[in-house]
């Protein structure tokens, strides 16, 4: 099998995190007899840096041939106002919607080791294993907006606009990625308050009854944020909005211990997805061999799950991050006592020496 591998590296810690996942990946096609073609593109900041856009159409072509990407991360403090015309998280943006990826999945699954890392007690989080399906190209952040000044004082607005042809098609693929799961589907929404979140409430009902075998339950976000820490092992697949979901992704990282822990896939109709872990660049340690790797070495294997149909390649991925985890060594992000801490480049050898046994 050949596929072709579109890499976007990025900025900050991007190009260290994503060096470490090719090498793993290099490692699986080397062991099970495929042929995985990379080429590197430009995003972000760089991206700026070099052209001025931060998704040159040289990026674009690059994708359009391709079977799937994997991105590192996107931001650079110079590029921080958000008055700025050009910013690096716009490239971001622009390559969803090109791509037309409306769904992102970020599971979040707390292994044993990593119990003791977390704030939550050990006993709340044990069993822990969900996933969060938030719609990525509607929404608040591309809903209408302005900004000025009238009668001498400041406005501004965002409107949150979703339609039923946008809600119906994410929450296919939630009711079907329960069918592989436990069969339960959590829909979060403030239909109590917003009109979008009625329609949303409205348009899942409807989408559900097409799935009789797979428990629905809805969920207002504020309570479900409450839950997320009280009896997050209630959850099985999460289904929400934009804006929600961007705030709850955050929130169910840190049940898992570290951002650095967590991946993601941004999913379409097609099979072409992008791949990137959920953490940001962290300039601060960019080339210092501090950051955590995981995160996108686990990207990669749902790279291989969803876009490439390679299902036993992903597992053996993620079984081998779980045997370094477990074999007590951490990058500084989930480090505990009595632990080995590794730096970016060592933990991505472990894990590929897992990998090659």
């Amino acid at each position: 099998m050949k596929a072709r591998i579109t890499l976007l590296p990025g900025d900050g810690i991007g190009p260290d995190v994503t060096e470490q996942a090719v090498k793993v990946l290099e490692v699986v096609a080397a062991h099970r007899r495929l042929e995985l073609e990379f080429k590197e593109a430009l995003i972000g900041g760089v991206a700026i840096d070099e052209t001025g856009n931060p998704l040159p159409q040289a990026t674009l072509d690059a994708i359009d041939a391709s079977d799937a990407v994997l991105l590192g991360a996107v931001g650079d403090p110079k590029y921080d106002d958000p008055a700025l015309a050009v910013r690096p998280e716009q490239g971001l943006l622009a390559l969803r919607k090109h791509m037309g990826t409306y769904a992102n999945l970020r599971p979040v699954k707390v292994l044993p080791a990593l119990l003791s890392g977390s704030a939550i007690k050990p006993e709340v989080l044990t069993g822990t294993d969900l996933l969060v399906v938030r719609e990525l190209t509607g929404g608040i952040y591309f809903g209408k907006r302005e900004r000025g000044v009238r009668d001498g004082e400041r406005w501004a607005y965002d409107t949150m606009a979703y339609t039923e042809p946008e809600v119906r098609r994410v929450a296919h693929m939630a009711f079907k990625l329960a069918r592989t799961r436990r069969n339960k589907v959590s829909s979060v929404d403030k239909a109590n308050v917003l009109d979008a979140s009625r329609l949303w409430r409205e348009v899942v009902v409807e989408v559900a009854e097409e799935y009789p075998d797979v428990e629905l339950e809805h969920v207002l976000v504020d309570a479900c944020t409450m839950a997320l820490i009280r009896r997050p092992s209630s959850f099985d697949v999460i289904v929400t909005g934009n804006m929600f979901g961007d705030i709850i992704t955050d929130e169910a990282s840190m049940l898992a211990g570290s951002m650095g822990m967590l991946a993601s896939a941004s999913l379409g109709d097609g099979t072409r997805g992008l791949y990137e872990p959920i953490h940001g660049s962290a300039p601060k340690y960019k080339g210092m061999d501090r950051a955590n790797p995981i995160a996108t070495i686990l990207s990669a294997a749902m790279m291989l799950r969803h876009s490439l149909g390679l299902k036993e390649e992903a597992n053996a991925i993620e079984g081998a991050v779980a045997e370094v985890v477990t074999a007590g060594f951490r990058t500084a992000d989930i480090m505990d006592e009595g632990c080995n801490q590794v730096g970016t480049t060592r933990m991505g050898d472990l894990i590929v020496e897992r990998l090659a046994d």
